[in-house]
C-alpha cells in the first residue's frame, strides 16, 4: 500500500503510535486511507504546506484509530497448536478432535467427530502439521471455487470479469481483491461456516465493482447479501 515516493511520519495518541505514509499528488483534496492491514496512507495536493497537512492528519488521528480497530475485528483469532491427539480443530464451522494414528501411509480423513491423521511417524508433530495443512488447503480449493460459482449471476449482473480464486495463508485478513481482479482467500477460511465463507467471497466480489469501503460499496453489499452484518459478526468469532 505504501508508495516508494512517500515519506513516513509518526503521531502519538495516548499509548498508541500512529505511522502514516505521506505523498503529494495531483489532487484537489487531502485523502487519508486506512487499509485492512492497518497501514495508513495520506495523499495531499501538490503545493500544500507540509505543516498544514500534518496538522490536518493529526486532527484525524482518533478517526484513524477507530478505522484500525474496525479492521482488527476481521483478523482471524489465532490459537497455539501442538498438533497432538485431543486438540480441537474446526472445519466448515464444526468442531473436531484431532486423532494421530500410526500407519504405513500418510493421509487425513474426517471420521465422525474426529480428524484422523495417519502417518508412520505419529510422534512427529511437524509432519502432522504439514499433513493437516495440506488437507485443509486441498479442501479449501474445492469449496471456495464451489461457493464462488453460486454467485455467477451476481458477477454477470455487476458486469465484472469472473474472478480467479487464489488461496494462501494470511495472518491478518480473511480475503482481499488483487489489482488484476483475482480474489485471494485465506486458507484458514475453510474452518469457518459456509455462510461466513460466502460473506467473504461476496465482500470481495463487490470490491471488483467498487474498490473503496464507501457508501456505494456497502449499498452494493446490502443489495446482494442483505444479512451480511450477521454473517460478519459470526465470522469475527471464528477461532482457527
Amino acid at each position: 500500500m505504501i508508495s516508494s515516493k512517500s515519506k513516513e511520519y509518526s503521531f502519538k495518541f495516548g499509548r498508541e503510535q500512529i505511522r502514516v505514509a505521506l505523498s503529494f499528488k495531483e489532487r484537489k483534496t487531502l485523502k487519508i486511507s486506512v487499509h485492512p492491514d492497518k497501514t495508513v496512507t495520506v495523499g495531499a495536493p501538490k503545493g500544500k504546506k507540509l505543516h498544514d497537512v500534518l496538522a490536518r492528519v493529526k486532527e484525524r488521528v482518533p478517526w484513524i484509530i477507530r478505522q484500525r480497530n474496525y479492521f482488527e475485528r476481521f483478523q482471524p483469532l489465532l490459537t497455539q497448536r501442538q498438533y497432538v491427539c485431543g486438540e480441537s480443530y474446526y472445519y466448515l464451522g464444526r468442531q473436531y478432535r484431532l486423532k494421530v494414528c500410526k500407519d504405513s501411509e500418510k493421509s487425513v480423513k474426517l471420521i465422525g467427530k474426529f480428524i484422523n491423521v495417519y502417518t508412520p511417524h505419529a510422534n512427529n508433530s511437524s509432519e502432522t502439521r504439514d499433513l493437516l495443512e495440506d488437507w485443509y488447503k486441498r479442501h479449501a480449493e474445492v469449496i471456495f471455487s464451489q461457493r464462488l460459482d453460486l454467485y455467477n449471476k451476481v458477477i454477470k449482473r455487476l458486469n465484472v470479469i469472473h474472478p480467479e480464486i487464489r488461496i494462501r495463508h494470511m495472518k491478518k485478513r480473511w480475503g482481499s481483491c488483487s489489482k488484476s481482479g483475482a480474489i485471494v482467500l485465506n486458507t484458514e477460511l475453510v474452518k469457518a461456516p459456509l455462510h461466513c465463507i460466502d460473506y467473504v467471497i461476496m465482500h470481495e466480489i463487490c470490491h471488483l465493482k467498487n474498490r473503496p469501503h464507501n457508501n456505494r460499496f456497502y449499498k452494493l453489499l446490502e443489495k446482494h447479501m442483505p444479512d451480511w452484518k450477521q454473517r460478519k459478526e459470526r465470522l469475527e468469532k471464528v477461532i482457527i
